[in-house]
């Protein structure tokens, strides 16, 4: 299984709009970037991910799943562009914050701090546990 960050503007899609999505999931469309683009090809059905709500709160708020693997963006008339689906898993039950993260030692390396500006970024398995612990959730 592999770790990922799903970011959102949460006045575009938010964890509660990703939750009303129930499991059956959404789409995670309009990624616009070649690097964000081969994360989600690598993408197995399984793996996790965490939700997190950038803009404003920069902040982790949830852990996702994904449930299909790469296909078309649905969004993208070019064909270009890949998504996978991802179904809302549970909310963290407290926020794990931009600052908690770029604080903790152990978190020096992660994709969050040293790209914040990717969409959807790998998390390795030991940033996994960390973030889940700040969280208050079993990894």
């Amino acid at each position: 299984m592999a770790y990922w960050l799903f970011k959102s503007e949460p006045g575009a899609w938010s964890w509660d709009d990703q939750v009303k999505t129930g499991k059956a999931g959404q789409e995670w469309d309009g990624v616009r970037n070649h690097l964000a683009k081969k994360q989600m090809q690598a993408m197995k059905v399984g793996d996790l991910g965490f939700f997190y709500h950038s803009v404003n709160e920069k902040q982790i708020v949830g852990i996702v799943k994904v449930i299909a693997e790469a296909h078309p963006d649905s969004t993208d008339g070019t064909g270009t562009w890949y998504c996978v689906d991802i179904a809302a898993v549970k909310p963290l039950k407290t926020p794990v914050t931009l600052d908690m993260v770029k604080s903790t030692p152990e978190l020096s390396e992660m994709a969050l701090v040293k790209n914040s500006r990717l969409s959807v970024q790998p998390v390795t398995e030991a940033e996994w546990e960390r973030v889940c612990a700040m969280g208050g959730v079993k990894a």
